[in-house]
């Protein structure tokens, strides 16, 4: 069950909402992290040109309203136009629909809750958009990683999150950093939440947008940027990761199961017997074996689909 709580400050509310006014709701799904203070922060320091509206919607995924207070304050701190909405079941995609529920505006935007934006992010996505006519926009998320980062992590950028274009074209992104226009999402579309635990809820909801004919484009300057966290500077942490996303493109990408795995197992073979050579030259070794660990994952994914590790909502 989601509630719904305005929270806008004296100063924004009551503004009036003309025809020519561009109108966007910035989606922030929180799950017990403070970060999502500094988030918000970030987008009270957008620069919008002039007829841009901006509301941002937060969707609480805790079991309890535990983001409630930070929100509220930074509705005031910040003078920030903000609907907070509980929508607790510990499921990133119950979090995500509730947002797409709660839209009202031209465009909608996703960005992370540990992720700050630039003061140009928004502005640099809706300028891309007019210019390739585009239904939707990724930009990039940048990890900043801390000084002592194992220089095998840190060459490799490997938390970054770089959207990608797979023959000339985009077939899905990340909602880590996108800009949707609201008309394009077909009736019905909403986020899986069947995968709002394992994670890949998102590239499969665009991989479907994609597919209902939505045109979708990179803007490799509208950038977030996200502090590494310590637990991720890991092999094993970075391996389940590469592990889960193969899952995830296999489960989304609408190949057959046995020329996917046939395929996957055959990649990730070659990876890792260019990986072993290189072991001394421990940067270029590890890009390898995470790029085969990753179709490992696409195999897995492939020969058994409905096999998920839980990652969202465990603390």
């Amino acid at each position: 069950m989601c509630s719904m709580t305005i929270l806008t400050s004296s100063h924004s509310a009551g503004l009036p909402l003309h025809r020519h006014v561009l109108a966007v709701d910035v989606c922030l799904c929180t799950f017990r992290r403070p970060q999502v203070a500094e988030t918000l922060a970030s987008l009270a320091r957008q620069d919008l040109p002039p007829g841009v509206r901006m509301r941002v919607i937060v969707a609480d995924n805790d079991d309890h309203p535990t983001a409630r207070d930070v929100v509220a304050r930074a509705a005031i701190v910040h003078d920030l136009s903000i609907t907070y909405l509980h929508a607790p079941a510990r499921n990133i995609s119950v979090a995500r629909n509730a947002c797409l529920d709660a839209v009202r505006a031209d465009w909608l935007a996703f960005i992370d809750d540990d992720e700050r934006a630039a003061p140009d992010w928004l502005t640099q996505l809706l300028t891309c958009a007019t210019a390739e006519g585009a239904d939707a926009v990724f930009g990039p998320s940048v990890a900043i990683y801390p000084p002592d980062t194992p220089r095998w992590i840190s060459r490799n950028d490997f938390l970054s999150n770089h959207p990608v274009r797979r023959g000339g074209k985009v077939e899905t992104g990340h909602s880590c950093n996108v800009l949707i226009r609201r008309d394009a999402i077909p009736e019905g579309l909403r986020f899986r939440p069947d995968l709002g635990q394992s994670g890949g809820e998102d590239t499969d909801f665009f991989y479907q947008l994609g597919r209902s004919g939505a045109h979708m484009t990179i803007c490799d300057t509208a950038e977030v940027t996200e502090p590494a966290a310590p637990h991720r500077l890991r092999a094993g942490w970075l391996a389940e990761r590469r592990m889960a996303e193969g899952r995830h493109y296999a489960t989304s990408s609408g190949r057959g199961r046995v020329a996917l795995a046939t395929s996957a197992l055959a990649k990730a073979a070659l990876c890792l017997a260019v990986a072993l050579p290189l072991a001394l030259h421990q940067p270029t070794a590890a890009r390898w074996a995470l790029r085969g660990v990753f179709h490992l994952g696409v195999a897995a994914g492939a020969i058994a689909p409905h096999h998920r590790r839980r990652a969202y909502g465990v603390t």
